[in-house]
């Protein structure tokens, strides 16, 4: 399964999402540059368990190295598909993640999942001399905060059979539920020498679930008020979907268009998607200048379709979003 995207934006720019992405984007360069010496390079910085148990492994780093690797590791990948496809996976999952918590709060959340996953991965391989390297676990967290935040969001997702693409829309929590499990029956029947740190996984997808829970009873920081008043959107996405519905036997249906109050107040153009049956159908909605909250837009012969004659509207009731007072 490969997802694309979600169904849900964010009302802010994901900064810290976006400075990890481009850290971890600097870092797989200058892995890419070293040659012969990143073989070296990634055997100090990445996590090696038994530099904490194996005292003749031990010996050969400061006190200080195995510690630091506990948090330079998330940050080292072993090739392109493996950094693109953690990549990708905060690019989906962090935006959501970030806007909920706050940026200075998710970038510690995502420091802590990493640690915590590579703990776990240190626990259960106390002897491995393999380097293990990667964001997965850090990410994987960041998907278990969201399988409890957002379990009814959609995932747009691509499952291929054989040589035919199938998109298909999944909720969240069965999306990430199948993930999850993948992961742990991987981890149950492979061991360390598989090359892969399946339970690293495991751990950060439940260390996420937990530091979510331990951060609502936190207050929130001011600076990350600033930050959010900051990066706050102007506008809501140019592409949205409506999810349409129908009202007893009516062939017309009825959805809902998310403007901000600056869209509303000049007039704005949006495409939509609308979902129905089989058929995805994309339109183009123009917004006036000057609507009001709940005000409805008729969209003549968009409903369902009848007959050849008959032919359903589609009302699209708009709301006007993205003002900081509506934000978490």
């Amino acid at each position: 399964m490969i997802p694309l995207r979600d169904t849900l934006y964010t009302r802010s720019v994901p900064v810290v999402t976006y400075f990890i992405m481009g850290t971890t984007l600097l870092v797989f360069l200058s892995q890419m540059g070293m040659g012969q010496l990143q073989e070296r390079f990634v055997y100090v910085y990445g996590l090696v368990p038994a530099k904490f148990t194996v005292p003749e492994v031990s010996r050969w780093f400061s006190f200080y190295n195995p510690f630091l690797s506990l948090f330079s590791y998330m940050f080292l990948h072993g090739g392109f598909w493996h950094f693109l496809g953690n990549m990708w996976f905060l690019y989906l999952f962090g935006d959501n993640v970030e806007e909920h918590l706050g940026s200075l709060k998710f970038l510690g959340f995502y420091l802590l999942c990493g640690l915590f996953s590579g703990l776990f991965h240190l626990v259960l391989n106390p002897w491995s001399n393999v380097p293990t390297i990667g964001a997965s676990g850090a990410i994987a967290g960041v998907m278990g905060a969201y399988f409890l935040l957002y379990p009814r969001a959609k995932i747009l997702t691509l499952i291929p059979i054989i040589i035919i693409p199938w998109f298909i829309e999944i909720p969240a929590f069965i999306f990430l539920g199948i993930w999850f499990l993948m992961q742990f029956f991987n981890a149950a029947g492979s061991d360390a020498a598989s090359g892969i740190a399946w339970w690293a996984h495991v751990g950060g997808f439940v260390s996420g679930m937990v530091l979510l829970k331990i951060s609502a009873n936190l207050p929130a920081m001011g600076a990350d008020k600033k930050i959010r008043k900051a990066v706050h959107r102007k506008k809501t996405p140019r592409v949205q979907q409506v999810n349409a519905r129908a009202v007893d036997h009516s062939p017309d249906l009825f959805g809902t268009l998310e403007v901000s109050s600056l869209e509303a107040l000049a007039g704005t153009s949006k495409m939509v998607n609308i979902p129905w049956g089989f058929y995805n159908r994309l339109y183009r909605v123009t917004v006036p200048p000057g609507v009001k909250q709940n005000t409805r837009l008729r969209l003549a012969g968009m409903g369902k379709i009848v007959s050849k004659e008959l032919r359903g509207d589609l009302y699209l009731r708009v709301e006007i979003k993205n003002d900081l007072s509506d934000q978490v």
